[in-house]
């Protein structure tokens, strides 16, 4: 007889977490989910799922709980206190953080879910909505091997690249490193097609040569059309970039680690976001390169 699916809670649907959490549905496992808005409940509920009123409510079942918020201040604010995860799971359960916060964060969370008999994994996505919505997120995980093990076959049916790279906290410091490069690779692009632009090449013919040479990425490949038609719906948003760029940026200097493109890149963002574009899908580096090089934007 196969083993029944585990029963899910998520908690927080947003650009996200709603697109994973629809994966799990369609997977055949039992998702009941939290957010905060009314209309992400309803999205969930609509594809199959159940809404709950509370975190407290969502959980109490539940033999692994998911949860995708912003930062650490919202992790700590979901999984702490009288309402939150670990005062209302059960014991045994497994929680799996995939949102993008600090190491330490995730450290001091797995300890004090270890005294309430909860597990714990840290396992952040990378791959944007596109690849929330495509379930081939890569996912970064850290924490013990057999939670990791039994968390596995849940987890490939979110991404297409799942690994375990060490003890708690090592999702989060290998998302830390993916985010600088991420930033310092849309920031190069994003200047190349200023250049490029300037020098009346034609940009569509040159993303596309540029593409299938060593230059290739799947930055490139994923945020080319944003280049191209100046489009910055938020699949991930500056304001979440500049969060990361922080964690990276501390996290380096906690190490010894130097980080001189970087450090100029996390400026770069924060920059972006001071003038307005923290809304933005975090290709919007394109508009900072624009207003440096004399180029009018667009509001």
């Amino acid at each position: 007889m196969p083993t029944a699916l585990p029963k899910v809670a998520w908690i927080g649907l947003g650009i996200m977490g709603s697109p994973m959490s629809e994966n799990l549905i369609r997977a055949g496992y039992d998702v009941t989910g939290h957010t905060l808005e009314q209309a992400k409940l309803e999205r969930l509920a609509a594809a199959g799922g159940t809404a709950a009123g509370s975190v407290a409510e969502a959980v109490r079942d539940a033999d692994v709980i998911v949860t995708m918020v912003p930062a650490s201040p919202q992790v700590e604010a979901i999984a702490y206190g009288e309402d939150g995860i670990l005062e209302n799971a059960r014991p045994g359960a497994l929680l799996i953080d995939t949102s993008s916060i600090t190491p330490q964060t995730s450290v001091d969370l797995a300890a004090a879910a270890a005294d309430r008999g909860i597990r714990v994994l840290d396992a952040p996505v990378s791959g944007g909505e596109a690849g929330a919505v495509e379930a081939v997120l890569s996912i970064m995980v850290g924490g013990d091997q057999a939670d990791f093990d039994e968390a596995r076959p849940l987890l490939e049916v979110l991404g297409g690249t799942v690994v375990r790279c060490g003890p708690h906290g090592s999702g989060q410091t290998v998302k830390a490193a993916n985010q600088l490069i991420v930033a310092v690779n849309i920031q190069a692009c994003a200047e190349a097609v200023v250049f490029l632009e300037k020098s009346g090449v034609d940009l569509s013919a040159a993303l596309e040569v540029l593409g299938g040479g060593l230059a290739g990425s799947t930055v490139l490949a994923r945020k080319k059309d944003n280049f191209l038609r100046r489009a910055f719906a938020p699949g991930f948003r500056v304001d979440l970039h500049h969060k990361d760029m922080g964690i990276v940026t501390e996290a380096a200097r906690s190490v010894g680690a130097a980080l001189p493109v970087g450090s100029v890149v996390a400026n770069l963002v924060a920059s972006l976001r001071a003038q307005g574009d923290g809304g933005l899908d975090h290709s919007a580096l394109l508009r900072g390169v624009q207003r440096l090089s004399g180029l009018t934007v667009e509001d």
